[in-house]
């Protein structure tokens, strides 16, 4: 029988700990979609319904590498989170404001 993962963290070191709990944050700083629904506890089917489409149309944005910002918006907002665009620079990052209100006016 495998060992319970509290047991086996018990026996690494620090150092192997701290590699670890850094490579964890690493990864949830950056997933694809789907990934990020499963992570947030959600099926296909539950966020077909909060957004008011069949479950396909939710497999497909998941797999869409290009899509609108409206449509992107809409399916973090139905995992109860909030998009932001951003763009990196070496000088440092800059939050792009034209797309805080994008979709708001139609409907709002």
């Amino acid at each position: 029988m495998a060992d319970k993962f509290s047991k086996l963290r018990e026996n690494m070191s620090q150092e192997a700990r701290d590699k670890a709990e850094l490579k964890a944050q690493s990864m949830l700083e950056e997933m694809p979609l789907h990934e990020l629904r499963k992570a947030r506890g959600l099926s296909q089917k539950v966020l077909a319904e909060v957004l008011h489409v069949q479950q396909p149309a939710i497999a497909k944005i998941e797999k869409r590498t290009d899509m609108y910002i409206s449509t992107l918006r809409s399916h973090i907002e139905a995992m109860g989170g909030k998009l932001e665009v951003q763009a990196s620079f070496p000088e440092g990052t800059v939050k792009i404001s034209n797309f805080s209100e994008l979709g708001r006016e139609v409907n709002g």
